[in-house]
């Protein structure tokens, strides 16, 4: 039976803010496909609640600077921060086009302050400033008719040959296996958290694109740091845990031990904090610790964190009366395929964008609010440097053509199976990778 095939300009996989903004950079005579393992809402960025961080003014930018080399430990790429900061502005006068509606008082954008940063520098949608954003960008996705979005369509594997990428192999949402050809090809499949028993993230996301490249020599970078999240809502309950947003320890939250005793410093780098709770846990001899948003006036918090108050509420937590038991869980990934300002791999026609890149801008450790810029960052420098290209020749069509040809769907069924495999895949190379970094 001869294998389905799909011709685009772009293929893009993912639907998180990265592969959606990313899309919407290309002009509508060039034709987008972009497929999303699950629902297009079912990405980490809808659950992005703190903000998202830009350059107040020219002063401000050594220090935003400095405070992102130290959250990251002084391993990020300078070049990568500088380019991801001197572009925040732009980004977020995009976005404010677009209709992304970040709080404001009297016409004036209002900012605020998370852990490790020095000043107020973030901008917020209440406390759900990821599905503001992404849900955004997904609404005028919508709108383009140059880009065609299909659920429930899994990435298999790269259609490639000597170390050039022709599209994708790919899971239909009817199970059948059909392959895209493309121009160009952008990863963009978000984190890791479903590898974890406890993470924040969608129990979807589990690594397959960087199972995928490393099963085609293309390069990855750091691929063992990972960012645990300190302040996760306490639960037996299984399935993602319920982040509880920086922001309300910017506003002034604190964190207690069983004695009802503040124990560190709320506002130092992600690390560093979970791993004072680690310890305070240790001598407390539990599971958990408090977090009291009790020096937080009632009426910010149900502005600024309705979510937050709303779901703790159906916990059985009043976070304006009573602190709440709040864990660390797997949060952010730091690693990932390696690429440079422009997003490319070390592939040709193949890029990356977002949680599933690493261009080194985060180093160790992200700083808070760094995330969602950083990828609409180089989500759109990727699709830029995708148009400043020389069109595909027909030689690489017909190369396209033939290795489509030559798929045979058995190789990747059950699918099931197959993501079993890469999943462990990625595990044992993060392993491997931490125990080269303990024994460097």
């Amino acid at each position: 039976m001869p294998n389905q095939s799909i011709q685009t300009d772009i293929l893009i996989v993912g639907s998180g803010a990265a592969g959606l903004f990313a899309a919407l950079q290309i002009p509508a005579e060039k034709h987008v496909l972009l497929i999303t393992k699950k629902e297009a809402e079912q990405s980490d960025s809808f659950l992005a609640q703190g903000g998202i961080c830009v350059l107040r003014d020219l002063s401000d930018y050594e220090s935003y600077y400095q405070d992102t080399l130290k959250a990251g430990h002084y391993e990020n790429n300078p070049a990568a921060v500088h380019t991801m900061i001197a572009s925040s502005r732009t980004i977020i006068n995009q976005l404010l086009t677009l209709g992304v509606p970040f709080a404001q008082e009297n016409g004036t954008l209002c900012y605020t302050r998370e852990g490790a940063h020095s000043a107020p520098r973030i901008l917020y949608h209440q406390d759900q400033t990821g599905k503001a954003i992404t849900s955004c960008l997904l609404e005028q996705a919508k709108q383009r008719s140059n880009i065609t979005i299909l659920e429930h369509t899994t990435l298999l594997d790269l259609l490639c040959q000597q170390n050039c990428c022709y599209g994708g192999i790919v899971q239909q949402a009817d199970d059948t296996i059909a392959t895209i050809l493309a121009a160009n090809t952008i990863l963009a499949t978000g984190g890791i958290g479903g590898l974890y028993s406890h993470s924040t993230n969608f129990a979807h996301l589990t690594g397959d694109s960087l199972a995928i490249a490393q099963r085609h020599q293309v390069a990855l970078k750091n691929i063992d740091y990972i960012q645990i999240h300190p302040t996760t809502l306490y639960s037996q309950k299984p399935g993602r845990r319920f982040l509880i947003s920086e922001s309300v320890r910017g506003e002034g939250a604190v964190l207690l031990n069983a004695a009802g005793e503040r124990f560190t410093d709320e506002l130092q780098p992600r690390d560093v904090v979970t791993q004072a709770i680690y310890q305070q846990m240790e001598l407390d001899c539990k599971p958990y610790v408090h977090l009291s948003l009790l020096p937080i006036k009632k009426e910010t918090i149900l502005q600024h964190f309705p979510t937050i108050y709303q779901h703790c509420l159906e916990e059985g937590y009043d976070i304006t009366k009573e602190p709440i038991p709040i864990v660390p869980a797997q949060h952010y990934f730091m690693g990932g395929i390696q690429i440079d300002l422009e997003g490319r791999t070390s592939m040709q026609h193949l890029y990356a964008v977002g949680e599933t890149a690493c261009n080194g801008v985060h180093g160790a450790n992200r700083l808070a609010s760094n995330s969602l810029l950083e990828s609409l960052v180089f989500a759109q420098r990727a699709a830029l440097d995708i148009l400043a290209q020389n069109e595909p020749s027909a030689l690489f069509w017909q190369t396209a053509v033939q290795l489509a040809a030559n798929v045979q769907p058995n190789r990747y069924l059950p699918a099931q199976a197959l993501q079993q495999t890469y999943q462990q895949q990625v595990l044992e190379a993060i392993q491997l990778e931490k125990g080269k970094h303990q024994h460097e």
